[in-house]
């Protein structure tokens, strides 16, 4: 499979090294900052790409996405902080016959950490005696805050709870039932987020911890494998249940 870089930062030289492990080409990098790359993004000079994976920045994502998918090369889209579930990213799928695979977090465990997470909201809602909280915490240079994983952490809780999600300390006290979402910038941390539900008796909490970028590197390389070919626009529950069932994703090289 020829594969294009759009944006060559520390996830993108993740997502190389994965690539190149699984006999993948590399047609082409574009990064305004990095040695050798090509400084602006022009589809026609890609390489005859057929995915193109884009972690850049929320201000330059849209912009990004739209020109590969109208150009019918499909995306792989991990930039957080911009919506790519708006109506008109759809439109740009269709009318470049592509396929875009978007998410704030492409590591298996962190899907899977997920379904733990809304499981044990809904068993610890009729209870009502807890409230939820989400706790996450990245390396100092990390653009956005909260991180894209942490809001839909929140938003899955909210969703079965019915009360609002809070971030920072924006609005205080914070309510019964509210979910409060804090975020820690320091270091080199590749990412932890701990989902707690604290109760006047208990505390119980879940915890999902990065151990470095391979792991959403990997899950990034497996959406490509499996959204090469497809149209519309999907999350990685999808390409999970892809690769699950012995869909496309489980090999490199073509």
């Amino acid at each position: 499979m020829k594969v294009a870089l759009v944006g060559y930062g520390k996830m993108g030289r993740a997502v190389e090294a994965v690539l190149r492990d699984r006999r993948h080409r590399i047609a082409a990098v574009v990064d305004p900052e990095a040695p050798g790359a090509r400084r602006r993004l022009d589809p026609k000079r890609l390489g005859g790409a057929e995915v193109a994976f884009e972690f850049t920045r929320p201000d330059a994502a849209p912009a990004n996405v739209r020109l590969l998918l109208e150009a019918g090369i499909s995306v792989v889209c991990g930039t957080t902080g911009w919506d790519g579930s708006a109506p008109e990213v759809r439109r740009w799928a269709r009318a470049g016959k592509a396929g875009l695979v978007v998410a704030p977090n492409f590591s298996v465990g962190v899907l899977l950490f997920q379904r733990l997470v809304e499981d044990a909201a809904r068993r610890l809602f009729p209870t009502g005696m807890f409230d939820p909280t989400v706790l996450e915490a990245h390396h100092r240079g990390k653009v956005d805050a909260p991180s894209g994983t942490a809001s839909k952490l929140a938003g899955a809780i909210a969703k079965t709870w019915g009360g609002a999600v809070i971030e920072g300390n924006a609005v205080l006290p914070v309510p019964h039932g509210a979910v409060h979402v804090a975020s820690l910038r320091a270091g080199h941390e590749a990412g932890t987020h701990t989902v707690g539900f604290e109760g006047a008796h208990d505390s119980i909490s879940l915890t999902h911890r990065a151990r470095g970028r391979e792991g959403f590197a990997l899950g990034a390389v497996l959406a490509a494998e499996w959204v090469r070919g497809r149209r519309g626009v999907h999350g990685i529950a999808a390409v999970v249940a892809g690769v699950l069932s012995g869909g496309r994703g489980n090999g490199g090289g073509r």
